[in-house]
């Protein structure tokens, strides 16, 4: 018994709810600060903590309820966020790659692990096959490191998260029907029952989900809300699977995969789910893992410590061959082999899945009367050290890679590189528009650019009106927190001018601010222009490419983006900097983009998407002849990007003066943007050292520079 201050008595294992979770969450909190120290991957040490007070340990606490829950829900999660983030258009674009690797993945160590099973265990060619199952599958313990690292775009990420689908649930299949032929349950309705329940499972998932999904988070803007909401579909996935005769993982995946049109990857929404996740869900769920791990056997038992060791050796020697194979077929780099292999090397997830249910599976009785199982205690235990070896390897191997990547990607010479600063200011009226406008801002913007966004406050100096001052900077404090929900610091402006105009203007210049926008509210009564006498003077005097939103609905609802390209705005220097702007929106939604261009600017944006894929379809562009033209059929969910002009640029048309009243009659139930590119004149080159460099003494030509500015900004 153990008294803690003369206050608490408690025995080991502790029961106390209250100190069991105090002890966890300190666990977590100090194992990573502890273990970077020693450069020993944070994941690796909450394992290491797991076996340490586990009951296999010091015995601190039990793996009981409360930490199998938990542990449970982080597996999940881990799959479901590997779903989750994942590029879709590069998984599209990569998917028979993903079939291949998953096939190495899944056959290699089959063919090794049945051997092994077979020759050197002398295990029947029923549990030979079940323990190469277990080696064909993995977990993605190692994801949280990528994802943290920020490679989850990478194409060998994406390659691996397709494969590790595939070899999971085959390997998941094989471990059901080795079950069922030990159980004599296999026969013609077993397959028929098998097939129909994964092909419901798979529509329900991938086709219902969705569309349901869309409506509630439509519906329901609560942050809490669809938080909980999410969190529901993610553990109904995984007993929809559990159902259709596959493991959870394979559900927590599918609905990753089918909410990720549906979650930015800027919103507050997703900004939440990995909070959470990293935060207090994965980490138990690794805390678990360790629970497993016995050290003692290593001293004794020999039949264990020959199996661990040739467990753990074939295992790892199999998705190493297998991510040497995808090295050599794909052409990968040695650190994309690293990254694919650390991905895949980690055995827990499914691996105990198979080795839980081989365990309990009696199929007979020896002379003694002793049950005999499809795979002994001796596989059991082997197969907690294998988990342990091949996620310490996994972790280690992932980190080294991604850090490797991450470096050769930052080793471009100076001349390679380009100053690509984003800063937008937000003109805040009211609490009610700004999250409208910080919306979008965060979707324009590109990802690692932390504080790159500004509110803006003009008051005229001489109403000195203290209420007008504290509503002032309530507003910018709502716009902050409204930024910080999607993990962006908001940079306060409160500004006192007589002229809202020049005080914009000021502002932008004085800033260096790039990207400007504006909301389009309400028409005042008398008022000739429909965007306003401010809007238009705003448009004339500031050098900054400049958006007018028009919200109908939240920009992260929208299922499709209609651009309109005037002919000839490739030829403008402005036209890589709202382009950029157009794929991040594209990047960050993942929804589709329709453009309306002629063919001269097709050829521009398709060498673009070469190298960086998004969902997009092309369409000509309506002449501007007749204004009418323009007006374009939209579905519901749908909003309208329209690029215009100013005048003297190339891509100007007098009917352009035109757009901004017959889109606000045409859309009156839709969203819309109107985006006038940035001219570049010699006040706004500032902010874009690679124009100015070239404008001030380059003999480039314009289309030129318009094309280098385009493959510089996209090779970020």
């Amino acid at each position: 018994m153990i008294s803690l201050l003369g206050m608490l008595e408690f025995d080991l294992p502790i029961s106390h709810q209250g100190i069991k979770f105090f002890l966890i969450l300190l666990i977590i909190l100090l194992a990573p600060l502890i273990l970077n120290r020693l450069r020993i991957p944070p994941l690796l040490g909450l394992i290491i903590a797991g076996a340490l007070i586990g009951p296999k340990g010091i015995g601190l606490m039990e793996r009981d309820s409360g930490i199998l829950l938990s542990g449970t829900a982080g597996l999940l999660y881990i799959m479901f966020l590997a779903g989750l983030e994942i590029d879709l258009d590069d998984f599209r674009k990569n998917s028979k790659k993903s079939l291949i690797f998953g096939m190495y993945t899944f056959l290699i160590p089959m063919i090794l692990g049945t051997l092994t099973g077979f020759y050197l265990f002398g295990f029947s060619m029923t549990s030979s096959v079940l323990l190469a199952s277990m080696f064909a599958s993995h977990t993605l313990i190692a994801y949280p490191i990528i994802s943290k690292l920020g490679i989850t775009q990478n194409r060998v990420v994406n390659v691996t998260v397709g494969g590790t689908l595939i070899t999971d649930t085959l390997a998941l299949l094989i471990l059901a029907v080795i079950v069922g032929m030990a159980k004599g349950e296999v026969g013609f309705g077993f397959w028929v029952k098998l097939t129909a329940s994964l092909i419901v499972f798979g529509g329900l998932v991938m086709y219902l989900l969705p569309k349901f999904g869309f409506w509630f988070l439509k519906k329901n803007e609560d942050s809490v809300t669809q938080y909980i909401f999410v969190l529901t579909l993610v553990f109904l996935g995984a007993l929809l699977a559990e159902l259709a005769g596959v493991e959870g993982i394979i559900g927590a995946f599918l609905v990753g995969l089918a909410l990720n049109p549906l979650i930015q990857r800027t919103s507050p929404l997703m900004n939440r789910v990995e909070f959470v996740g990293n935060a207090i869900f994965i980490p138990f769920f690794l805390i678990s893992v360790g629970m497993l791990v016995d050290f003692r056997i290593f001293i004794s038992d020999r039949e264990t410590i020959f199996i661990a060791i040739t467990m753990t050796v074939v295992a790892t020697l199999a998705k190493y061959l297998a991510a040497l194979s995808a090295q050599k077929t794909f052409g990968y780099s040695k650190n994309e082999r690293r990254v694919m292999f650390g991905l895949s090397n980690a055995q827990a997830a499914a691996t105990l899945a198979a080795i839980l249910v081989g365990y309990n599976t009696i199929i007979g009785t020896d002379e003694f009367g002793e049950p005999i199982r499809l795979l002994s205690e001796s596989v059991l235990n082997g197969t907690i050290v294998m988990i342990l070896v091949t996620c310490t390897i996994a972790t280690l191997e992932a980190q080294r890679g991604a850090q490797n990547i991450i470096r050769s990607e930052a080793s471009l010479t100076e001349k390679d590189k380009v100053d690509i600063t984003e800063r937008f200011l937000i003109p805040i009226r009211s609490q009610e528009t700004s999250e409208n406008l910080i919306n979008l801002a965060v979707s324009l913007k590109s990802s690692g650019k932390k504080n790159s966004l500004y509110g803006l406050s003009i008051l005229k100096p001489e109403i000195h009106d203290s209420l007008a001052e504290i509503n002032a900077q309530k507003n910018l404090n709502k716009a902050s927190i409204i930024a910080s929900a999607t993990d962006n610091f908001l940079i306060e402006l409160l500004r006192y001018d007589a002229d809202v105009v020049h005080g914009i203007s000021s502002v932008v210049y004085e800033n260096k601010i790039t990207d400007l926008i504006l909301g389009l509210h309400v028409q005042q009564e008398g008022k000739d222009s429909f965007l306003g006498e401010v809007t238009n003077r705003i448009l004339e005097k500031v050098n900054a490419t400049t958006y007018i939103y028009k919200p109908h609905q939240s920009f992260s609802t929208h299922k499709r983006h209609l651009v309109m390209i005037p002919p000839n705005a490739e030829q403008e220097l402005g036209f890589p900097l709202w382009l950029v702007k157009i794929w991040n929106i594209a990047k960050n939604s993942g929804s589709r983009m329709i453009f309306y261009c002629t063919e001269e600017t097709k050829e521009y944006l398709q060498k673009i998407l070469e190298v960086n894929p998004i969902r997009v379809d092309f369409r000509p562009f309506p002449s501007w002849d007749d204004p009418g033209n323009l007006n374009i059929l939209l579905k519901p969910d749908d909003n309208l990007i329209m690029v215009l002009s100013r005048r003297g640029e190339p891509s100007y048309h007098p009917n352009m003066d035109l757009v901004p009243e017959l889109v606000g009659t045409w859309l009156k139930n839709h969203s819309f943007i109107l985006i006038y590119p940035n001219p570049l004149d010699a006040r706004s080159v500032h902010s874009h050292d690679f124009f100015h460099n070239n404008l001030a003494g380059g003999p480039g030509t314009r289309l030129e520079l318009i094309r280098a500015g385009i493959n510089r900004l996209f090779s970020k």
